[in-house]
């Protein structure tokens, strides 16, 4: 069948539901949707079988949806209406919440429900929540209602008429320092992580506060900034004291929106001496309640943890990741487990630390140099397997990043983006050798030049992927837990670590990874320092949030059944003999 989907933007719920639709064997096309844009004639030019809106901010016009069934998934349970329903969902402290799949009318979110499912709701952020549970939900509720319109005898249920709730202001956000309890801080923070953030007030200026997570021993006059941590501040509540990650200064007049950046950043010169509070990142009995970073140890397998905002990782976060698997490294284990997170493991450089640096260029090169001094800790370790546990989603250098470990585990929810291009990037973190070497030079080529996202089935189809792992959000953690030890245990890994140190060498005698990192670090320099390279509007566009004047060509293309990356067979995929 082909399915069009029209959304606001290609984000990660329309990623996957174009990735998993593909791997069920549609064909898939996308087009944005811009306001003023002639929808109907689009729609018309792709004559689809059914048009389905992943995440669409407008409504689908009457010229659309009474030529071609459409189906909108809303992110809230039968009957929930308006466009702040996951907010909403999240700052009431709601326990369970749902998706449905409707059918889109006159009225919005009104429409006959062809699907619904439900799932629980976390004390975590929005945007996790959207990109973990809410989107497990949705490719439920999407596929059954796909398969349910294409047997052509289902007829959709009606829904009872209700009002729509409203759109959630900022004055429903306001966070009162004074009286809020650290849990009506947490849940105001977290409705609103990612966007839009909570405005407030803070050392003379005002901000957008996003991101939240619980202090459990630091105390102070509500409101008072306490310490730092890794970027963040801590604030003091009515009963206890929150850790807030980044800040977003207010859009000026006539000028283009900012960055979020780690709080300490943006504050810079505002910020009073406080105490730097360092997460220990090692095995000990301490551990904060909140650290970007952390180890633990369970028998013979170590578990260096990491989560950074939005994936993106800037030359401070990538420094110290190092600093921690340099020290994870000391420690007497024979796996180490790196990441295994709920949300996402990296999508490479910080773009909007990069974007607010006096000079983005300089910042660029720094913050590439130490991704890759980073991934080379990784493929130069050989004395112990290492696995990359993404139990979220991963792109560019991000992607790359996993790759440079011995296994990939993947979460069965998680879509890959393993290029560079659509930033206008030739790309570094060493891919030019692990990527060929996981699944061929060919296979790579359309990798990194197709663009396109690939769900863990199809990724493990291909071998960019070692192990699925099908569980929750909240799970997978302890799943990654228990397949680490086992593996630590089995008596081939000790052969496998001596094969490993073997492999390597030989890899290097071939061609240094030396001569990956110069080849590709000449062509990324290239492209920093040229002011005219479209690597710089392409960053400012998405930092800004700018939406694209159209839709990207590589969208456009339907993509399944027309032998797309994800119909190679398994013989396409494999590395020629010693391919590297």
């Amino acid at each position: 069948m082909y399915v069009l989907l029209v959304a606001s933007a290609f984000n990660s719920l329309t990623q996957r539901v174009h990735a998993e639709l593909r791997d069920h064997g549609h064909r898939v096309a996308v087009e944005l949707a811009a306001p003023g844009d002639p929808l109907a004639d689009t729609v018309r030019r792709h004559h689809p079988d059914l048009v389905l809106a992943p995440m669409l901010r407008t409504a689908i016009p009457e010229d659309v949806w009474a030529a071609y069934t459409c189906l909108v998934v809303h992110p809230g349970p039968v009957g929930d209406r308006g466009p702040s329903s996951l907010d909403r969902a999240v700052q009431d402290g709601e326990t369970r919440w749902g998706v449905t799949v409707l059918q889109a009318n006159a009225e919005m979110d009104a429409g006959d429900v062809w699907a619904t499912a439900d799932c629980p709701v976390p004390p975590v952020g929005k945007s996790d929540l959207y990109r973990g549970e809410i989107a497990d939900a949705a490719l439920e509720a999407v596929l059954l209602a796909v398969e349910r319109f294409a047997s052509g005898t289902y007829l959709p249920c009606p829904q009872e008429p209700r009002p729509a709730r409203s759109f959630l202001r900022q004055d429903e956000r306001r966070i009162d320092w004074e009286a809020d309890t650290t849990e009506r801080v947490l849940r105001v923070l977290r409705a609103a992580d990612s966007q839009p953030g909570v405005r407030d007030h803070l050392l003379g200026a005002d901000w957008y506060l996003h991101g939240g997570h619980r202090e459990d021993d630091l105390r102070g006059r509500p409101g008072e900034l306490l310490a730092t941590r890794a970027g963040a501040v801590c604030r003091a509540t009515a009963d206890g004291a929150v850790w807030i990650p980044e800040l977003r200064a207010p859009r000026a007049p006539d000028a283009p929106p900012t960055p979020r950046l780690p709080a300490t950043l943006a504050l810079a010169d505002r910020l009073p001496p406080l105490p730097e509070l360092p997460a220990t990142a090692d095995a000990g009995p301490y551990r904060p309640a909140w650290s970007d970073i952390g180890y633990h140890e369970e028998g013979r397998t170590g578990f260096l943890t990491f989560s950074f905002p939005g994936g993106a990782m800037s030359t401070a976060h990538c420094r110290r990741l190092l600093d921690a698997y340099r020290a994870a490294c000391a420690r007497p284990t024979t796996v180490l487990v790196l990441g295994g997170g709920r949300d996402f493991f990296s999508n490479g450089i910080h773009l909007g630390v990069i974007e607010a640096a006096d000079d983005p260029a300089e910042e660029s090169w720094a913050n590439i140099n130490a991704m890759d001094d980073l991934v080379e800790a990784v493929l130069t370790t050989t004395d112990r397997l290492v696995v990359s546990a993404l139990g979220g989603n991963a792109a560019a250098g991000g992607a790359m990043l996993a790759l440079a470990a011995d296994e990939v585990w993947c979460r069965s929810g998680v879509v890959l983006n393993p290029h560079y291009r659509l930033m206008g990037l030739y790309g570094s973190e060493y891919w030019t050798y692990t990527l060929p070497l996981r699944v061929g030079p060919g296979l790579a080529v359309r990798l990194t030049s197709e663009a396109l996202p690939l769900g863990a089935a199809a990724a493990h189809r291909l071998g960019l992927v070692d192990r699925t792992v099908p569980c929750a959000p909240g799970d997978f953690a302890d799943e990654t837990q228990r397949l680490a030890v086992r593996l630590a245990a089995l008596p081939a890994t000790a052969s496998r670590i001596a094969a490993k140190k073997a492999t390597r060498e030989l890899h290097e005698a071939r061609r240094p990874l030396a001569a990956y990192r110069a080849a590709e670090l000449a062509r990324m320099r290239r492209t920093f320092f040229d002011p005219d390279s479209s690597y710089h509007a392409l960053r400012r566009a998405f930092v800004r949030k700018e939406r694209p004047a159209a839709t990207p060509p590589h969208l456009t293309r339907a993509a399944a059944d027309r032998r797309g990356v994800t119909g190679l067979a398994a013989s396409d995929a494999a590395p020629g003999p010693g391919s590297c």
